[in-house]
């Protein structure tokens, strides 16, 4: 990626994605991660989480860090304030993509191998708890409700994010490569936030259009007075779109390959020691 040279003096908004970037498998921040977060705080540079996660997900790491942003959850297509409650943009997938979503996962060959998930008000709703929901919902800290038929949710609500996970990665990849043939970015956004979650959500979701509200919408900032870190497919957008993109040690080539810079992975601490390089020498 060629960018203009960014002074880094003048990068005055930090944006994060949370797992793994700032959390890995211990599923909390480690104490050198939050200490460099505090330190360019205290420098002035405002510090945002922007995640795939759910809005009560997400909470906590946005509360640890003591962003004062608005909380960038499920991609972008929640965007919420939780000092104020407010919501300042909410772009749900629509009822008739969401049906025909359903139909797609729940095939004869391919009802057994994967889980669903929707995603309406902050809940998360399920046809049956499976091993992969159950393994989820402790990571996340939130409880599934299982509705047997997801078609009844659908009749009131539009989903915030529809999720079709497994353990097999390549099935996940055969999937997005044979829904992305049907429905083009012009319909829906769809992306890979771990090898094994493919998430879909409304055409306008992606981290790099939330970063770019957070920055220009909110702060009145520009591309190149913003920095980002990110470590999957979900995060390029906004790796792009910053003045300085770093993508993890761990990450996928692809996406290594659009970042500015390279940090090592989360377990070693990569977000705390890319922040150091740019933001604090």
């Amino acid at each position: 990626m060629h960018k203009a040279s960014t002074d880094n003096q003048e990068i005055k908004l930090l944006v994060l994605d949370i797992d793994g970037t700032i959390a890995g498998h211990s599923n909390h921040i480690n104490g050198r991660v939050q200490e460099v977060i505090s330190a360019v705080q205290a420098k002035g540079v405002k510090v945002a989480i922007a995640t795939g996660r759910m809005y009560c997900s997400a909470l906590r790491f946005h509360q640890e860090i003591g962003s004062t942003l608005p909380l960038v959850a499920y991609q972008g297509a929640w965007i919420q304030d939780p000092n104020t409650g407010k919501i300042h943009r909410h772009l749900p997938v629509s009822r008739e993509i969401a049906y025909k979503l359903l139909e797609y996962f729940e095939q004869p060959d391919l009802r057994s191998l994967l889980s669903v998930h929707f995603y309406i008000n902050d809940q998360l709703y399920v046809r049956e708890i499976t091993q992969e929901t159950a393994s989820y919902q402790e990571r996340c800290g939130v409880t599934a409700i299982p509705v047997g038929d997801l078609r009844q949710v659908l009749l009131n609500y539009e989903p915030t994010k529809v999720l079709a996970l497994c353990d097999d990665a390549n099935l996940i990849q055969q999937l997005l490569a044979n829904l992305r043939r049907q429905y083009p970015p012009t319909e829906v956004y769809m992306t890979t936030s771990v090898a094994t979650f493919l998430e879909v959500a409304n055409t306008d979701v992606n981290k790099g259009n939330a970063v770019r509200y957070l920055a220009e919408e909110m702060l009145g900032l520009e591309s190149h007075q913003v920095m980002t870190i990110g470590d999957n497919f979900n995060d390029v957008e906004m790796l792009s779109y910053a003045g300085i993109g770093v993508a993890m040690g761990d990450a996928p080539a692809e996406v290594k390959a659009l970042a500015d810079w390279i940090a090592p992975n989360v377990e070693s601490d990569g977000a705390a020691v890319a922040i150091e390089k740019f933001l604090l020498n």
